[in-house]
């Protein structure tokens, strides 16, 4: 079904030349309009005294605690394996090195014989799995049940974790971890001080700002090309005198 999902934007990429950032982002809105109408009409719990959500999930379709304390389930198994077989894939691999050279130099790949558009599906095929295997846990882990605001704006922080972690593997890791403090940072200040919701969002927009534009200044330099130009210029010939004085 994700896979399914993330196959509108494989397919847009690779047949239009959108750009699959922005049909992703805006797909996320309308997946969370399909699922508050789920919630809201006919996979709304009966006995949930009309609040839109749905029932709990059965015991058997439950991911399995090992810490009750601290609410942790399996997936973080399942997340320690995703990420190793992720890097064996990208690092490892020719399909990983087909893709990482079709996203850093388009016209090389397509000089060396490669497909850009087989690149395109298997990448956001397998990202939508992954994302699906994660709104999973996060459903039939600590919350049991769907509802509209289940998500508080992970599609939207995974992008701020994928840079920066530096696109690699293990760095979102540790990315994950920062952005992860954030948002619980964010409740305890918000209860504490009385700050606003979107505190945290805003920081999460300076922190990619800033990242973003460190990487450009360390990348680019800004030259005057007309100043140099200027100075490079051969010296023109002087004016001859008006003719009288020459005369």
């Amino acid at each position: 079904l994700f896979r399914s999902w993330a196959a509108i934007p494989a397919f847009l990429r690779a047949r239009m030349n959108t750009n699959e950032i922005l049909v992703t982002l805006m797909l996320t809105y309308v997946a969370s309009l399909l699922l508050s109408w789920l919630v809201h009409g006919p996979w709304r719990d009966p006995a949930g005294f009309n609040y839109p959500q749905t029932a709990m999930l059965p015991a058997a379709g439950m991911w399995p605690l090992f810490s009750q304390a601290y609410r942790l389930n399996v997936s973080v198994f399942v997340t320690v394996v995703a990420v190793v077989v992720t890097w064996l894939f990208m690092e490892r691999s020719f399909l990983g090195y087909k893709m990482s050279v079709s996203g850093a130099a388009p016209l090389a790949a397509r000089y060396a014989g490669f497909r850009e558009s087989s690149a395109i599906w298997v990448g956001l095929l397998a990202g939508g799995a992954a994302a699906g295997i994660a709104g999973m846990a996060e459903a039939a882990g600590p919350l049991g049940q769907l509802s509209p605001n289940i998500s508080p704006g992970y599609g939207f922080a995974a992008i701020i974790v994928a840079f920066v972690g530096r696109l690699n593997a293990f760095g979102i890791v540790l990315a994950g971890l920062l952005m992860s403090l954030l948002f619980l940072g964010g409740e305890a200040v918000q209860m504490s001080m009385d700050l606003p919701a979107a505190l945290t969002h805003i920081f999460q927009g300076m922190l990619l700002f800033f990242l973003l534009a460190a990487d450009f200044f360390i990348f680019y330099r800004i030259r005057g090309v007309a100043r140099e130009t200027a100075a490079h210029a051969p010296a023109s010939a002087p004016a001859l005198p008006p003719a009288e004085e020459r005369g």
